[in-house]
């Protein structure tokens, strides 16, 4: 029996569409994401300045920043949020990591602490007791 020869000449390969369109999709989200990240670290902030402090190399750690601005208006992720909001965003964040939860805080040197107070008094309600502040390094 002679073999058709239209079935002969095929070869058998891996097609690498699907393999490039994941790949293509994994840059992209990790793109977005680390631009997202980037952004909360961003914000023009006039910082306080430290003598002592050490630098943050942990990266392991599930981190929120709040950003504080001059005029005590917080911020989470780039979205204005109330202070009344913090706690059930703290418990959520610890819930989903568990007892590995950051909380940063960046506030303007010139935001008054009655602004920074109610961040504080979230962590606490919600059990987060690693709590940073980004502050500037003195120039000596």
């Amino acid at each position: 029996m002679q073999v058709p020869q239209h079935f002969s000449k095929r070869s058998v390969g891996i097609n690498m569409t699907p393999m490039i369109d994941v790949v293509f999709l994994l840059i992209i989200f990790f793109l977005v994401s680390s631009h997202l990240a980037r952004q909360e670290s961003s914000l023009e902030l006039k910082l306080p300045t430290a003598a002592a402090g050490q630098e943050d190399f942990d990266q392991t750690t599930a981190r929120i920043t709040i950003n504080v601005k001059r005029d005590g208006s917080l911020w989470l992720s780039g979205q204005p949020i109330e202070a009344q909001q913090l706690t059930q965003r703290f418990a959520q964040l610890r819930q989903e990591n568990g007892d590995e939860v950051e909380v940063r805080i960046r506030g303007s040197r010139e935001a008054a602490y009655s602004t920074v107070e109610p961040i504080m008094l979230a962590c606490t309600k919600a059990n987060i007791w690693n709590v940073k502040y980004a502050v500037y390094r003195e120039q000596q």
